[in-house]
């Protein structure tokens, strides 16, 4: 089981394996606080792309299509993830206040559409 969380919300027990999915270190986060097992700063979505999606849900659709298409090209970005994921349960920790229109949300997706391409949105 995958799950999302801010990474301004409290470690539990219940998280599994915690892995922070973003490029840049979260604003205003000490490392202490996370209590990560990993940052899988390559597993975030390029400079470019996360500029351009600029948290814009008009663009959602798109910058799925291009952030699947990042971690095609990078599979030992995830691999840690998916790894993990296949042992128990992981906490994507993400640092958007959208949380609908975000990177873990697609990264959570990742494994399934990549396997299914046609229920793709």
């Amino acid at each position: 089981m995958i799950q999302l969380k801010r990474v301004c919300e409290a470690p539990d027990s219940a998280d599994g394996a915690r892995f922070l999915v973003e490029r840049l270190w979260p604003r205003g986060v000490k490392k202490s606080s996370l209590a990560l097992d990993a940052w899988l700063k390559d597993a975030g979505p390029s400079t470019d792309l996360r500029k351009w999606f600029n948290h814009d849900p008009a663009r959602w659709s798109e910058f799925r299509r291009r952030y699947f298409a990042e971690l095609k090209k990078n599979p030992a970005s995830w691999a840690l993830l998916l790894e993990a994921a296949r042992r128990g349960t992981v906490t994507l920790l993400y640092s958007s206040h959208d949380a609908e229109h975000n990177n873990a949300v697609a990264l959570k997706d990742f494994p399934h559409q990549s396997l299914h391409p046609e229920d793709a949105d």
